[in-house]
C-alpha cells in the first residue's frame, strides 16, 4: 500500500513559487494500478520521485508499506564509469539478490551485446533507458513506477520482450504510471487521476479522468 496524507510540495523558480502538490491525499492499494495524467510542466517527475522516496515533501506524510521500485529511467544509483555488467552485480548486492541472476537477466533483456561490458557513460540515451528498464524488471518489487511510459528505444525486439514482461507483471504487481498522454496509460491503469494546479483528482476509470483532462487542456 502507498498513501499520501496532506502532502505539499513546491519549488522557488527564482521569480515565483511553483506548487506541485497542495495538501494532497490519496492511496494506492496493491493490485490496483494507477495512471496519473498531468500536462507537461506540472510536476510529473517530482511526484513519481516523491513516491519512490527520492524527494521529500514540504509537509504531510507519505507511507510505503510495500517494496516500491526506483522510477523507470532513474539512473541515480548507477555508476557511469562502470559497465552495465558491473552495475547489475553491484545493484544486486545492494538488494541482497543473486548477482549472477541479475547480470544474466539484464544481459538477456537489454540485448546490448558487447556494449554490456562497456562503461555506461559511453551509452546513448536509448541504450541507457534499455539498461534501466531491464534492471528495474530484474529486481522484485510490489509496485513499479513509470514516468512517461516505455523507454524511448528503437529496438523492436527489446520493446517486444520488455512489453511482454511488463504485461505479465501486471498480474502479480502494481504499477503507478504518470504521463501527459492518455494513450500511454491505457495498457496499464485500472484507476486514474489527474494532476493539475497542485491538486490530484482521483477517478475510478481512465475514461472519467480523461474527460476532465481533455476539458482542462483543450477547452
Amino acid at each position: 500500500m502507498l498513501e499520501f496524507e496532506n502532502v505539499s510540495k513546491s519549488f522557488w523558480t527564482g521569480t515565483q513559487r511553483k506548487v506541485i502538490l497542495d495538501r494532497v491525499s490519496f492511496r494506492v492499494d496493491l493490485g490496483r494500478s494507477l495512471g496519473i495524467l498531468a500536462p507537461n510542466g506540472t510536476g510529473k517527475t517530482t511526484l513519481i520521485n516523491m513516491i519512490a522516496g527520492l524527494e521529500k515533501p514540504d509537509e504531510g506524510v507519505i507511507r510505503r508499506d510495500c517494496r516500491i521500485s526506483f522510477p523507470l529511467g532513474f539512473m541515480g544509483g548507477v555508476i557511469s564509469r562502470l559497465s552495465a555488467h558491473e552495475n547489475a552485480r553491484y545493484i544486486a548486492r545492494l538488494y541482497g539478490l543473486d548477482p549472477d541472476y541479475i547480470e544474466s537477466y539484464c544481459r538477456w533483456l537489454c540485448g546490448l551485446g558487447e556494449y554490456f561490458d562497456q562503461p555506461i557513460g559511453t551509452y546513448s540515451s536509448g541504450m541507457r533507458a534499455r539498461f534501466s528498464f531491464a534492471l528495474m524488471l530484474a529486481l522484485d518489487f510490489d509496485m513499479y513506477l513509470i514516468d512517461e511510459g516505455m523507454p524511448g528505444s528503437t529496438d523492436v525486439e527489446f520493446n517486444r520482450k520488455a512489453g511482454d514482461i511488463l504485461r505479465e507483471r501486471l498480474r502479480t504487481t502494481t504499477i503507478v504510471i504518470v504521463s501527459h498522454d492518455p494513450k500511454v496509460l491505457e495498457k496499464f491503469a485500472t484507476s486514474a487521476a489527474v494532476l493539475m494546479g497542485g491538486k490530484l483528482y482521483m477517478f475510478d476509470t481512465l475514461e472519467e479522468a480523461r474527460e476532465l483532462y481533455d476539458y482542462e487542456t483543450q477547452g
